[in-house]
């Protein structure tokens, strides 16, 4: 995986990045489409990502928890919003309490995850959009942007499972 660019825009509160995979668009999309494969590289790799629940369907829920080094959860929730198998995916999410409930204070962010074939690579594109500049750079500060970059550098990995095959 190579992230080719990163941009936040305070503008249009957008956070956007580009990465390319080398695998076909239909197996990049599996590993949003297939729960397991997901929760494999939804987080950082300090902070592994569990779904509980993952519906994914248009009107589909997901609710998961991210687990720190020292046991620490981290929860949040996804209203997946559209899924047009393999090139796009949207979603709303938001953080969770303990409970699994919205934690309305940090509002909620609208993603948008495009798959573009290169010829047998596929691009990546996650567009973020916040409802503020204060929720941006909140987002930004609590280090949003590294976190997503660890956690794609475990895709490699997963794809190449089913290169071996």
């Amino acid at each position: 995986m190579t992230v080719i660019s990163t941009e936040k825009d305070t503008e249009a509160l957008h956070f956007r990045l580009v990465a390319e995979f080398d695998a076909g668009v239909e197996r990049v999309w599996r590993i949003w489409a297939d729960a397991q494969q997901l929760q494999r590289w939804w987080g950082p790799p300090t902070w592994p990502a569990t779904f509980e629940t993952y519906e994914f369907e248009e009107g589909g829920r997901a609710a998961y928890y991210m687990t720190g080094p020292d046991g620490e959860k981290a929860r949040g929730w996804w209203r997946i919003t559209a899924v047009e198998p393999p090139r796009l995916l949207t979603f709303v999410d938001g953080f969770a309490d303990e409970n699994g409930d919205p934690v309305p204070d940090m509002g909620e962010t609208a993603a948008t995850v495009t798959l573009e074939d290169l010829g047998g690579r596929t691009r990546m594109t996650m567009t973020t959009a916040f409802q503020s500049i204060e929720q941006l750079e909140q987002m930004v500060e609590m280090g949003m942007e590294e976190g997503i970059r660890a956690a794609l550098g475990q895709v490699d990995a997963l794809l190449a499972e089913d290169a071996s095959v």
